[in-house]
Formats: C-alpha cells, structure tokens, sequence
C-alpha cells in the first residue's frame, strides 16, 4: 500500500485530526504549567505546531536488523571508524581525562559512544524534538512515554539549555551528539564547561560530562573494564549463560570458561556474567558491572558489546576471535 499523507492521518493508531491534536495540546499544556513551565516557553513550543507524518511512518516502519555480532561489528566498528576514535582521543585528551577524574569513566568508552551514537556529532539528526516528541505523544501506541519525553523536553527549552530552532534530533526525539532523550537529559546532563548551559549539542564538555555522569550513575567502577571474551568447554552447561546468572571468576573456572590465548581466569572475586549473541559462530564473553552500565544506554547486547569492543580497538586491542 502506498501510504499517502491523507492515508497516514487516517491510519488507527496514527496522528488524529488536526482539531483533536489541538484539543489534546491545551491539556498538555495545562498539565505542563502545573509543572512549572512558563506560558512563554510554551507559547513559543506550541506556536504553528502541527504532527508529523513521516514520524508516524518512520515509527510504523522502523526496519529489523537481523545481524550476528560479525554482521553487526562489521558494520559499525570500520577501520576508519577506529583510526578517527584514536585521533578524537588524542585530540580530547586533556578534557577527557578531566572528565575520568571527576567522574570515573575511561576514556575510551566515552569516544565509543559518541562514535557510535552519532560518528563523532556529525549526525546528530534533523527533525525538531518538540515536533517529533509531541507527535508521538499525541499518537496512541506509545503515548504514556512519550508525553513524559514532551513534558521534559519542555523543561529543557524552560530552563534554557538550547533555543527551540537549535534543539533538533531524530525522529524518535533522541537529541544531541549523544542521542539523549528528553528524560535522560534531565536526569543526567551536566554543564561541564560551567556557561550556565547544558549543551549537548555543541559543548564537547557537556558532551562528555554527561556520558560519564549518566555512565557514573549507572554503576560504572573505573576500577574495572567491561569483561572479556572467553573460551568454553565442550560440555559447558548453556543454562548459566544470561544475565540473570553472576558467579566469581574462580567459580566460572572450575567450570572450565578460559581466557582465548587459553589461560586460566585472574581475579577470583570480580562476579561476572557469561553472554552469548545470537548466531552459531558467535564467541561467548564473560561481562561485569560496567556492561551493565552500558546496557542501561542501550538494552541490545550487540549495541553494548560493539561500545565496548570499539573502546578496546581504540587502545590498540584486536578483534574478537571465532569460537573454537
């Protein structure tokens, strides 16, 4: 079916009728002075604000990625990709190594990150949050989140962290060079570079500081890597792989699980959790706390073990091997 503009509209689920959008946004915006926000503030957000369709489609549509990790790594983690995360490195040494004393987050992981999330803030997004967030508010399928996501975002233009033309993301409403969500900006945003502004559009401090700080909130240890990759014996019991199951390193080696150049794991306290991705030549990884961390960003464990993979690539670390 070729879905028209007009269709779209009529499509269940999908952006009700203009009069009704505006009905719906002078309840919103009762809810959202209860909360604080100024009428001006909302008087500039809702000026001329109308849904938009192709974030309806977009949302309707969004593609499945079947990949095994070796698909996924190949596509996001490229040797360009790599070279640019060690120049980055270099480049933002000072700041960031500011940042892993105030914080406790390496690095690496936080290049990782801005690599991943938007290659280095080069794509940040286009579609206006307030436009994009509101539309899916309004919209039946997710509009409890969503709603939240517009009464934040408000918030944000309140406080005056970014100017309404300036605060542009993608479809789904993630903003920034860090592809925050209204919600996480408020809770975890920071305003490293102390201009009054919490800028994660174009303040590589913010940028910075508020990984690490939302990183920092979520457990990270600096003490720690992520975890590793591991070899497992034949007879290994699949039953224990998940995150669900945590044992210490010397009780995963009595179940025979060995580092991949074949020795014995060190650390016998360091509890851990033993992952496999989907696919049949995936290896399998023993991961600590600070995965976990990673993947309260992103709940995919392809998306959390090419974060830390690429971390490791960027410090001169080599690829994953095939399992044996």
């Amino acid at each position: 079916m070729v879905i028209t503009l007009t269709s779209l509209l009529a499509l269940p689920g999908s952006c009700p009728a203009e009069d009704d959008f505006s009905q719906w946004l002078e309840t919103l915006r009762a809810e959202a002075l209860t909360k604080g926000i100024s009428s001006a503030t909302l008087d500039t957000a809702f000026t001329d604000l109308q849904p938009i369709p192709r974030v309806i489609e977009l949302d309707r549509n969004q593609p499945e990625f079947k990949y095994d990790l070796w698909g996924y790594l190949d596509l996001v983690i490229t040797e360009s990709r790599v070279k640019k995360g060690r120049q980055m490195l270099y480049i933002h040494r000072k700041l960031l190594n500011k940042i892993k004393t105030s914080y406790g987050v390496q690095p690496r992981f936080l290049v990782a990150f801005w690599a991943l999330e938007t290659n280095f803030g080069a794509n940040i997004g286009k579609f206006p949050v307030i436009g994009a967030v509101a539309t899916l508010a309004h919209d039946t399928r997710r509009s409890g989140f969503f709603r939240n996501e517009l009464l934040s975002a408000l918030k944000i233009l309140d406080e005056g962290h970014i100017n309404i033309s300036d605060m542009r993301g993608s479809w789904a409403g993630a903003m920034g060079q860090l592809q925050f969500m209204p919600s996480t900006f408020v809770r975890f945003a920071v305003d490293e570079d102390k201009d009054g502004r919490k800028d994660i559009w174009r303040s590589l401090p913010d940028v910075f500081g508020s990984a690490a700080n939302f990183l920092s909130g979520n457990g990270w240890d600096s003490h720690f890597t992520w975890g590793r990759q591991v070899y497992l014996p034949k007879d290994f019991n699949h039953e224990l792989t998940g995150l669900g199951t945590e044992m210490t390193l010397s009780e995963w080696r009595k179940l025979g699980v060995r580092r991949v150049d074949g020795k014995a794991l060190k650390g016998a306290n360091i509890k851990a959790s033993l992952i496999q991705t989907s696919g049949s030549n995936d290896p399998s990884f023993l991961v600590y706390g600070n995965f976990r961390a990673v993947m309260q960003w992103n709940s995919s464990h392809l998306y959390a073990l090419a974060v830390c993979h690429l971390a490791d690539r960027l410090e001169g670390a080599g690829s994953f091997r095939n399992s044996k």
